[in-house]
């Protein structure tokens, strides 16, 4: 039975129509601070936390409710004739209904030129201890940290009285979710504010993430999905994208135009991306977007089909009715000129994303998850291509200027194709794309075969070293004219004889870019 509630919250949404119905229910209000304030200017009877403590709030505000009277009310066990006998001696009454949420820690954070000060401010005290001694002992207090189960609650006190166990359970389990993200998010942001001296992962890591929904099935259909966001958002990352027409988006959808994204990246100059299965299939760059998508739509019109496209420059119709024909799954830009976007809407089943952020770097302290079972992986983002000032050219035909452009492209590219990786490239397009291979002439050997004549004349884009210098052979052969690779191999002076016999150009960069 809910005799007396506590109600201290920061986020007042429906909170007096709450007070409302719980007065309206014989039930004693007590609160604090604006929330009491709030109760009160809706001419409802409510009880000051000073008046149960018999103590003054103090310290401007930060302590308020950490007393006996209060926790002692929350935490007694109510069929434990110890803990009743305890709260009749020391005259303190049961706490039924606790109401919280915090303090706005996160959005704190996020205002512009907040101090340090502010935030720290901002980090609630009595607010989680309230909660989870409510939650530890949900068998007998229901807690309430979410406005939009206020409703639930009310609906189960006016049909039986009290809530039910498994929504006080429900509710618990919310709660410590809650107070976990809270922690988190703290200790996020004070490793953020670390010195020098001081950084660098912590020993025990914790992170927190927000759903944004659940989806149809994963990676497969007989297997459960969904998607989450960091607490904070990051711009230009999938989950701030805005979702203009088409289908809901699947496991499958998200992980691509990640990919997709990650690859944009790379680029300034107007660029087009499309990716399948999470590799690239065609890229092209050009001076204007209608030739970038020219290029990398015929770099592979086979498996561009049911593939994900990527745009730095806001979508024209001119580029939208090219795009008409080809069967895609999801299209992502900056934005979509109103005609682009009425044109691309009519096929009922593409998902259109606008990302105006969509080519902003990665942030300078990204950091990449990997799960393995039973643990986690984590290192910096591979955010740097080459290093101009550490290319090595040890073959005896040298590049021309004309290159410079596309030895930068293929290297942009390679570095986001899965390892093996090998990618042919002319005139910012790529030509061919050999990914993911157990060794790396087969990856040289499938590029070549899907550039087919457009390989001659082509540069080759190496994500490793060659352990042989098969590769060179096998590039001499197509009519290759240079190649780029990081170098590194005990037998990276065959490869360097090789090319110098067929007169190709080869640069070292001394930078690997695995990706697996």
């Amino acid at each position: 039975m809910i005799k007396r509630a506590l109600l201290s919250v920061s986020d007042k949404a429906g909170l007096v129509e709450l007070a409302k119905e719980l007065h309206s229910l014989g039930i004693e209000l007590i609160s604090t601070g604006g929330t009491s304030a709030a109760i009160a200017a809706a001419g409802l009877p409510v009880k000051a936390v000073s008046d149960i403590t018999g103590f003054p709030e103090c310290l401007d505000g930060r302590v308020k409710t950490l007393h006996p009277r209060i926790h002692g009310g929350i935490l007694a066990i109510r069929d434990n004739e110890e803990h009743m006998n305890k709260l009749t001696e020391l005259e303190i009454e049961t706490i039924d209904l606790i109401v919280i949420n915090l303090y706005p820690f996160k959005a704190t954070i996020q205002k512009p030129n907040v101090s340090f000060e502010e935030c720290i401010e901002n980090i609630d005290i009595g607010g989680p201890s309230m909660l989870r001694a409510a939650a530890k002992n949900h068998n007998d207090v229901t807690v309430l940290t979410d406005p939009a189960d206020y409703e639930r609650v009310i609906t189960e006190i006016k049909t039986q009285g009290d809530t039910t166990p498994a929504t006080r359970f429900y509710l618990a389990r919310k709660v410590f979710e809650q107070t976990a993200a809270y922690d988190a998010l703290i200790a996020s942001y004070f490793l953020k504010q670390s010195p020098a001296e001081m950084s660098g992962l912590p020993e025990q890591l914790t992170v927190t993430y927000d759903k944004v929904s659940e989806l149809r099935y994963g990676e497969n259909p007989h297997q459960r999905a969904t998607f989450y966001r960091e607490s904070l958002p990051v711009a230009g990352s999938l989950p701030q994208a805005k979702q203009l027409s088409g289908k809901e988006l699947s496991y499958n959808n998200i992980a691509d135009t990640d990919a997709a994204l990650a690859l944009l990246k790379e680029f300034t100059e107007p660029t087009v991306v499309a990716i399948k299965h999470a590799n690239p299939c065609g890229v092209g760059c050009a001076d204007e977007l209608l030739t970038a998508w020219r290029k990398a739509y015929e770099a592979d019109q086979v498996s561009i089909f049911g593939g994900i496209v990527a745009l730095n420059r806001p979508l024209t119709l001119e580029v939208a009715k090219e795009m008409m024909p080809v069967f895609l799954e999801v299209v992502v830009a900056p934005s979509f000129d109103n005609d682009a976007l009425e044109l691309l809407s009519s096929k009922k089943n593409l998902r259109l994303l606008e990302l105006p952020d969509c080519a902003q770097p990665y942030q300078a302290d990204s950091i990449m998850l990997k799960q393995v079972y039973g643990g986690l992986l984590i290192q910096d983002q591979d955010t740097t291509v080459l290093n101009s000032d550490e290319i090595g050219i040890p073959t005896n035909t040298k590049p021309d200027a004309a290159l410079e452009a596309d030895l930068i492209f293929a290297m942009k590219v390679v570095k986001h194709v899965k390892s093996n990786a090998i990618v042919l490239v002319k005139d910012r397009q790529t030509v061919g794309i050999g990914p993911g291979q157990p060794n790396r002439i087969t990856s040289a050997q499938i590029a070549i075969k899907n550039a087919g004549e457009k390989a001659r004349g082509s540069i080759l884009g190496s994500d490793a070293f060659f352990p042989f210098a098969d590769t060179v052979e096998a590039a001499a052969e197509a009519g290759i004219t240079a190649i780029i690779q990081p170098g590194g191999s005990i037998r990276d002076q065959e490869s360097i004889d090789a090319c110098d016999k067929h007169g190709i150009t080869m640069l070292m960069t001394g930078i690997r870019h695995f990706r697996h």
